[in-house]
């Protein structure tokens, strides 16, 4: 028993260290300008939008180009490690660089906090920040875009994962800890409405950004957003949508506001869909 317990305790401690290593937090738009040469810039925002103005030297990095294609008969499929790996040391990122990602929240889908949680999900080492305020603060101080066709990627990097398991859930897991679990819908009303994950609790993603410049709500704001939809801050908390994007953008402002690691369904209400319908067979 006590073999037992020392194990446990060490598994937990584990965890613990590792969900520790996350380097996540938001950066001004002032910053920002103030030391562009120091970050590698993460547009993820659609390619139409990245071409027709962008933060200069910002990388695309949509959702849509690594999700949609992935799977069959509308099932969303999030891509393998080593997949996105590839990518990103194409496009000259480490697992150590400094990185900065901006969207708009709002034709970006919540793309930023896709990216956000992606590379927490891969083990990213280097800090990862959100712009806050997105493209749209950017533009409103009158700093400068660049614009134009996608060009060439810098020479490539290998990038080297260290996947923190934690951060995602698989539809199996969601099934057997339900009860354990404050689960979170984060789609429209009207999906909500068309079916959910059993015990879910509808909140849309849309409620964890406020303002002309869509930043995300604090602590204060979000864990009164919890408690008035019945979720109990400090309870394991799963957020999911169709495909895993607006979920993640909840994860991002979840984990920036500094409470207990959250966990996205990478795979969302597509997966669990598919999932039920192969359990149900």
């Amino acid at each position: 028993m006590v073999l037992l317990a020392l194990l446990l305790i060490a598994a937990v401690s584990s965890g613990a260290s590792k969900g520790s290593a996350l380097d996540i937090g938001s950066l001004e738009p002032q910053e920002l300008k103030d030391q562009l040469g120091n970050w590698t810039l993460l547009d993820a925002r659609p390619g139409k939008d990245w071409e027709r103005g962008h933060i200069p030297g910002a990388l695309l990095f949509s959702w849509e180009d690594h999700i949609q294609g992935n799977g069959s008969e509308g099932v969303y499929r999030l891509p393998e490690p080593e997949k996105l790996a590839l990518e990103l040391g194409r496009m000259g990122i480490s697992e150590s660089s400094p990185v900065v990602v901006y969207g708009d929240a709002d034709r970006s889908w919540g793309g930023e906090g896709w990216a956000v949680w992606v590379l927490s999900w891969l083990g990213h080492k280097g800090p990862v920040r959100l712009l806050d305020g997105g493209i749209q603060s950017w533009r409103q101080r009158g700093y400068p875009l660049a614009s134009g066709p996608i060009r060439e990627q810098p020479p490539g990097r290998h990038y080297t994962t260290d996947v923190r398991g934690e951060l995602n859930i698989e539809a199996v897991q969601l099934g057997d800890r339900a009860g354990h679990l404050a689960v979170i819908d984060t789609r429209s009303t009207f999906e909500w409405l068309t079916g959910r994950l059993p015990n879910a609790v509808h909140i849309p993603w849309t409620e964890f950004f406020e303002g002309k410049e869509r930043r995300p709500i604090d602590g204060m704001a979000l864990r009164r957003l919890l408690r008035e939809h019945g979720v109990d801050p400090d309870k394991p908390v799963v957020f999911y949508c169709t495909a895993g994007v607006r979920s993640a953008y909840a994860w991002m402002v979840h984990t920036l506001a500094g409470f207990r690691t959250a966990r996205n369904y990478g795979g969302g209400m597509s997966d669990w869909e598919a999932y039920s319908g192969r359990k149900a067979s």
